[in-house]
């Protein structure tokens, strides 16, 4: 399925890729509400459709209020000191398996890689604990149970299987949704992903990073012995097909989250290496507050999300898709194919837009952003 639209045209400003998604942009004019209908027509892969409203600031009725209020005191307060104690045990872990180890690839005196290839005592230690955790994680963002579907392979998919072919595939490739996304795929098969180069440097979070072996990457680098993400990920890919103790390669190929009804076209980096990949297809069922991440702040997300009781996730595992001698000499083809399959198999809609378009639907939004934030300190002063 496809929505048909077509991107608009940027203004120069809004081209920056370096500009952060939720920054006010004040050379936006205010949207009527004419103009907001017309914005999630065209932009309709990053309009929230929750009770919460756009950017997570939509004016909620009193119940859901009391709730938020009672929550606030009660709920999250556990529950981000149970986050909290779990990503200081693992910190721990990460810390006791790489002492006396250096990460690999040293590049210009930064971790390229961290420590993707560890291997032995440690590497089942960091994988056992760090599976173990992110499913403690998930249950204290309040997923208690996760909905599992595995696709059977169908008649053409097994013709593309070479006779005594294995079966690991050489990356994970789903669609994006949230961060929660990343948690699953830690508890379920603990992958490593691509990052950029600054969380490889972050307290707590950058050790973690650098156990799981994420790529990490510095676009503005220009030194010629820097490797390229492309480069960097389809080898990896290569190893992670041929070598069962590598960790697999995580790819989200849309490059941004929507809202999770939509998906966007894919980038070709994770077909780059000709193997086999598994494609996985996160949903998240709600009723009250959605956990799709795409046009609200992280902070607003993280405590509404810790707000609610129970939240849900449906996982549904495709088959290995082996790709043809055409797809394989063309990457474009490849993940297309691989989208369009997805996009049938998880009953979504295949949207044209992008990563430009997002920024240009969130500049919009953030012209109203200074209303949104005296609503919700009026909001907090009832409780």
């Amino acid at each position: 399925m496809s929505t048909g639209l077509q991107p608009l045209p940027l203004s120069k400003h809004n081209q920056s890729q370096d500009r952060p998604l939720l920054k006010p942009d004040d050379s936006y004019a205010p949207i009527t509400p004419e103009d907001l209908s017309e914005l999630e027509k065209r932009f309709a892969a990053y309009v929230r459709k929750d009770l919460y409203g756009s950017m997570g600031c939509g004016e909620l009725p009193l119940a859901e209020k009391v709730k938020i209020g009672v929550a606030m005191v009660t709920l999250v307060p556990v529950r981000i000191v149970a986050g909290i104690l779990l990503l200081l045990v693992y910190y721990v872990v990460c810390r006791a398996c790489t002492l006396f180890k250096r990460g690999s690839e040293e590049v210009e005196g930064d971790r390229q890689e961290g420590y993707a290839h560890l291997g032995g005592w440690r590497r089942k230690v960091l994988v056992g604990c760090g599976r173990v955790l992110a499913r403690l994680m998930l249950v204290v963002f309040g997923f208690y149970w996760i909905s599992l579907c595995h696709r059977s392979r169908t008649e053409e998919q097994s013709e593309g299987q070479r006779q005594g072919e294995p079966e690991r595939p050489g990356a994970i490739v789903s669609n994006h949704v949230s961060y929660i996304d990343i948690l699953y795929h830690m508890s379920s098969s603990f992958p490593s992903f691509v990052a950029k180069r600054s969380v490889g440097k972050l307290p707590l979070v950058g050790i973690i990073s650098q156990c799981m072996g994420c790529v990490f990457v510095r676009r503005e680098s220009k030194s010629s012995d820097f490797k390229g993400v492309a480069g960097v990920v389809t080898e990896r890919v290569k190893e992670a097909r041929e070598n069962k103790d590598a960790p697999v390669m995580m790819l989200f190929p849309e490059g941004t989250t929507t809202n999770g009804e939509y998906l966007l076209p894919f980038k070709t980096g994770a077909f780059l290496a000709k193997s086999p990949v598994r494609p996985v297809i996160l949903k998240y069922p709600y009723q009250r507050f959605s956990p799709a991440w795409e046009s609200i702040s992280g902070a607003r997300h993280v405590i509404f999300l810790l707000c609610q009781f129970v939240n849900h996730l449906e996982v549904i595992y495709l088959p290995v898709y082996y790709p043809s001698q055409e797809e394989k000499d063309d990457a474009k083809l490849y993940a297309n194919n691989v989208r369009r399959l997805m996009a049938m198999e998880g009953n979504l809609v295949m949207s044209d837009i992008g990563l430009p378009e997002k920024r240009v639907y969130l500049a919009a939004l953030n012209v109203d952003f200074s209303h949104c934030q005296v609503k919700l300190l009026l909001c907090s002063h009832m409780f």
